[in-house]
């Protein structure tokens, strides 16, 4: 290399090092502000970060999923359940009734004096008894069935067997008296009020022409629900079934459908009660996870992914709302106690002190009852909840504020503010408060976890928000037994764990801005 490269060589290597090691290039001093630095101590926090991505995951799954959501909060889905029901009753009639013909009487006590007389025979006699001087005469017609007469007119009967009319129009006692008769002594006809009549030996009545009028039972059958009318083919059907013993039978109505009906006997009532599934469009109440519903259904037919959306939403809003009263509040009332001092610092203080002493939970639950017992909306009960939560809250981020104004006013920032002339609000609230504002915020983050656990505490004893409105609380109240905590575990479990990660997450976030705020921590 010749003696004049050696030298451009040189000044080259001189040049470098130059501009390498000069004082004034800006690549050399990076200069951070206050924000940048507080950031970037905060994002080299691992917990942190996960505390961010917990959060972001909550309200995205409460906010953004309640809008795609292709159900709504309170969309309830029914299914059809069969179900056993009651569809008649049935009693066996093997004691005496009594039917009085028209203009006549033969009242309960007379027919007391007829069981006790009767009693005293074989039950397949004639005889007479006596009551207030009248003279009562009963003729044994047939198996349990006699006439009763007074001077020769028939003034009742005593029966076992019923008539049951056919059509809606009652049959008269004549109509019903030479039934009963014919029938109990085998005979295949009679005659009544001028009119001919029919019993065949399965009871049925019949006019002359052959027209159906009525027919006789031992058995009784009452359906459940009124307004039914049981048919007699259904009757005789029933009968059949109950004297050959049988448990369940098969009826064929008029449309053409078969319906199968339960008989069961109980001996205590010495009754049979007919049951009948029927298909009932009810609540699909606690439906397993599926495609069409990923977390199942509620106890009220509701989505359960869906509800736990709209119930994020609920209990964020309530915990920013709270934390915002009791901030608001906090930093008014901390920082004028701060920066006046004396006799108004003891008044706020002693306030504050009295706040402190207010048993909160059973006044929550008084309120709560006391709402219970007005009916109060659920929306305005909401709106009164969150009141109530700031207002007992806002003490602590008085004590807070006040503590850190007592060392900024005097510091020498604020005495140049004084000599500027710079009014107490203006040094107040442009001067000193942001410079509270770090530990505000991690104070405020660790408020939320906090105030979203008592919501959810509040909800779930059901003082809280109340349906149809959501919250991860009262989700969780839905488990009011062991079984369906149980059994049903997509209820409980995911709100759980919605609450969880959403507590967790901010309490990440309020350690990481903590550390992020404090220079000296050890990284």
């Amino acid at each position: 290399m010749s003696e004049q490269d050696l030298k451009k060589s040189e000044a080259n290597n001189s040049s470098a090092s130059e501009e390498e090691y000069s004082l004034n290039d800006d690549r050399r001093v990076k200069v951070l502000t206050p924000g940048a630095m507080v950031a970037k101590r905060f994002f080299r926090n691992r917990l942190a970060i996960v505390g961010m991505v917990m959060l972001i995951a909550m309200f995205l799954f409460s906010f953004v999923g309640g809008m795609i959501s292709p159900y709504d909060e309170n969309q309830q889905f029914y299914t059809y359940e069969y179900q056993s029901q009651q569809y008649a009753g049935v009693v066996r009639n093997d004691d005496f009734r009594y039917l009085v013909a028209d203009d006549q009487e033969f009242g309960s006590t007379t027919q007391a004096y007829f069981l006790l007389y009767y009693n005293n025979t074989s039950g397949e006699e004639d005889f007479s008894f006596e009551y207030k001087s009248v003279a009562y005469d009963v003729v044994y017609e047939g198996t349990d069935f006699f006439s009763i007469y007074s001077d020769g007119t028939l003034l009742a009967m005593a029966f076992k067997d019923i008539v049951n009319s056919e059509g809606d129009e009652e049959l008269s006692f004549l109509v019903k008296y030479g039934a009963l008769k014919a029938y109990t002594s085998g005979e295949t006809s009679f005659e009544a009020e001028g009119a001919s009549y029919t019993v065949d030996e399965d009871g049925s009545i019949a006019t002359e022409d052959g027209t159906v009028v009525g027919y006789i039972s031992r058995f009784v059958v009452s359906p459940t629900e009124n307004g039914v009318t049981i048919s007699r083919q259904f009757k005789e059907e029933l009968d059949e079934a109950i004297t050959n013993d049988e448990t369940e039978f098969t009826f064929v109505e008029e449309d053409g459908t078969t319906s199968t009906y339960d008989v069961s006997y109980d001996a205590f009532t010495d009754s049979w009660t007919v049951n009948q599934e029927k298909a009932t469009y009810v609540y699909d109440s606690y439906s397993s996870p599926s495609f069409a519903h990923w977390l199942g259904t509620d106890q009220n037919g509701m989505d359960m992914l869906t509800r736990l959306m709209y119930g994020g939403r609920v209990s964020l809003v309530i915990g920013f709302i709270v934390v915002a009263i009791a901030g608001v509040l906090g930093i008014i009332l901390g920082g004028v106690s701060g920066y006046f001092g004396g006799w108004v610092d003891n008044l706020i203080m002693r306030i504050v002190d009295v706040f402190w002493c207010i048993p909160s939970t059973p006044l929550m639950i008084i309120l709560g009852s006391a709402m219970d017992a007005m009916n109060v909306d659920p929306q305005l009960r909401m709106l009164y909840l969150m009141l109530l939560l700031g207002f007992l809250s806002w003490p602590s981020v008085a004590r807070l504020v006040r503590g850190q104004i007592l060392s900024l006013r005097e510091q020498e920032f604020m005495a140049a503010a004084e000599a500027c002339g710079i009014r107490s609000s203006r040094r107040i609230f442009r001067h000193l408060i942001p410079n509270v504002m770090p530990q505000l915020i991690v104070s405020c983050t660790m408020m939320l976890g906090s105030t979203i656990i008592t919501e959810a505490t509040l909800s779930f004893l059901g003082l809280g928000v109340k349906f149809p409105f959501a919250s991860w609380g009262n989700i969780i109240n839905d488990v009011n037994s062991t079984y369906v905590m149980t059994n049903y575990w997509f209820i409980w479990i995911p709100a759980g764990l919605c609450l969880l990660i959403t507590v967790l997450g901010f309490n990440f976030v309020g350690d990481g801005l903590r550390d992020a705020f404090d220079p000296k921590m050890k990284r």
